[in-house]
């Protein structure tokens, strides 16, 4: 667990986007989810990347139908649009989850506690604004839920974010 966290972290602190990635969100998202994607901090918008990357394989290997899964994981973190939490900040998160064992939790009116822990809420109600169906908007809210299980896009959608 302790190597991962070190190569997520690198892997934020070097993180750029490229033609290739350019590329891959103009296939998926339309101007205004590219205008709100583009507002995400570069790491996260790379980690969103290779989530929906990861998601793309993994639905091809199991015949799974992708198009929308891969548009959910792109914006999956869009909450995160209204924080600055740095790779720093969110490793300071990380270390004080593990601490805490989750109690840190409490602290929500902390912003980036609250941010750490209701990302997943924050862009459920950014996106609900928009007309995205009831189920695309579930993935979102609940890709971090421990609640839920059985789910097969779920699943998917926490496997490839856990990965990355």
């Amino acid at each position: 667990m302790s190597l991962y966290r070190v190569k997520q972290f690198y892997l934020a602190i070097v993180s750029k986007i490229n033609n290739e990635d350019i590329n891959f969100l103009e296939t998926y998202l339309e101007g205004f989810e590219l205008e709100l994607f583009n507002q995400l901090p570069i790491y996260e918008q790379k980690h969103c990347i290779n989530v929906a990357r990861d998601v793309k394989l993994t639905c091809n290997q199991r015949k799974l139908l992708s198009e929308e899964l891969v548009k959910v994981a792109l914006l999956h973190d869009i909450g995160k649009i209204y924080s600055r939490m740095n790779p720093i900040d969110k490793s300071i998160m990380v270390i004080l989850h593990n601490i805490t064992k989750g109690k840190i939790r409490a602290c929500k009116k902390i912003k980036n506690v609250n941010m750490y822990y209701n990302h997943g809420v924050i862009g459920y109600k950014l996106l609900k604004k928009y007309e995205y169906t009831d189920r695309f908007l579930f993935l979102v809210r609940n890709h971090h839920s421990n609640n839920i299980i059985g789910d097969i896009e779920l699943d998917l959608l926490k496997e490839c974010d856990d990965k990355n």
